[in-house]
């Protein structure tokens, strides 16, 4: 394994994280998730990406247990807040009222006094950005978060949050975005902004929910028991991919290398990109996708991956804060 810094914080990760999404707590039985994380562990990897809303909260809770007998200082623990934990108005969005409570319970699925980077899971636009940055400054300072995060924030978002933390005393040292060879929106705003800012990305679905593995075929139906066919794994994300275009452009890339772990190494080819967060129902699927760790991709190659499937990536910058636009 290899490992990154967080942005321009002194906090090192390991470029390849593991992330429980759409698997613990929903997708996968407990010992299955188990596995998963040990294979992580085992592989190398020391940073975990999970969310109070992922699973109704059973994810922090699977992820907490899998890893308490682990070293906590050996760790770097993430998770994030936004998305609704109740029925309550204000069990969701960014008020300090929610950021509060929402930490607690955190920690508590967690099993852990601190986590390593608590991270606004969307941007709230029906709460003041002083009352949330105000509200994680008093998460930081009482040692319940040590780095402060978000994601799928736009350029502008971030460049209004960073002057608020730095008055704060607050690091905020990454944004959590959708990124993969299909999927590029960060690329003409984002990352540049975050390069002035100091802020790294931990990207998510860099195999763009399973279709640069290669395993879904034009004119075929999914295959049994695949992402694509699961709403609880996130069907409607990958929906976008799933259409016989891009499945054909994708099937020429199978002669370019390993495919999943081709797709992870493209998104760590960026230096702004701090980690590649992956997923897996099976150790099999972790063992895969960490070979792509410290794995350089030469030019030559980087072209033909352009070549293959120029017309089908998505670049449009105003997709980044997608689904959580302004009520």
């Amino acid at each position: 394994m290899e490992f990154r810094h967080l942005g321009r914080s002194g906090l090192m990760v390991s470029e390849i994280s593991y992330g429980n999404w759409i698997t613990h707590g929903s997708q996968v039985e407990e010992d299955a998730a188990f596995a998963c994380v040990r294979a992580a562990l085992d592989s190398g990897i020391t940073t975990f990406d999970t969310a109070d809303g992922y699973a109704g909260g059973r994810a922090e809770d699977v992820l907490g247990r899998a890893l308490q007998n682990e070293r906590r200082e050996s760790l770097e623990i993430f998770t994030k807040v936004y998305w609704p934990t109740g029925p309550s108005r204000n069990n969701r969005g960014l008020s300090r009222k929610h950021i509060i409570e929402s930490i607690n319970g955190s920690l508590r699925r967690l099993r852990t006094d601190y986590v390593d980077l608590y991270q606004a899971h969307r941007y709230d636009y029906s709460t003041p950005l002083e009352e949330t940055m105000e509200a994680f400054a008093d998460v930081v300072h009482s040692g319940k978060a040590h780095y402060i995060g978000v994601s799928e924030w736009s350029a502008d978002q971030l460049r209004a949050a960073h002057p608020l933390a730095r008055e704060l005393h607050i690091p905020l040292v990454s944004n959590q975005p959708q990124y993969s060879m299909l999927w590029r929106v960060i690329e003409a705003e984002v990352v540049p902004a975050s390069e002035e800012l100091g802020i790294g990305q931990i990207v998510w679905s860099p195999i763009a929910q399973g279709v640069l593995s290669g395993k879904y075929l034009p004119g075929q139906p999914p295959p049994a028991g695949s992402r694509a066919t699961d709403e609880k794994s996130g069907a409607g994300f990958i929906s976008r991919f799933m259409n016989d275009d891009v499945l054909t452009r994708v099937q020429q890339l199978k002669p370019l290398a390993e495919q999943a772990g081709l797709a992870v190494a493209w998104v760590l080819q960026n230096p702004n990109v701090s980690s590649a967060i992956i997923g897996a129902s099976r150790p099999d699927q972790v063992h895969d996708n960490v070979k792509a760790a410290g794995v350089k991709l030469d030019a030559d190659l980087l072209t033909a991956i352009d070549d293959a499937i120029a017309p089908i990536v998505e670049r449009n910058p105003a997709k980044t804060e997608s689904p959580a636009k302004r009520p």
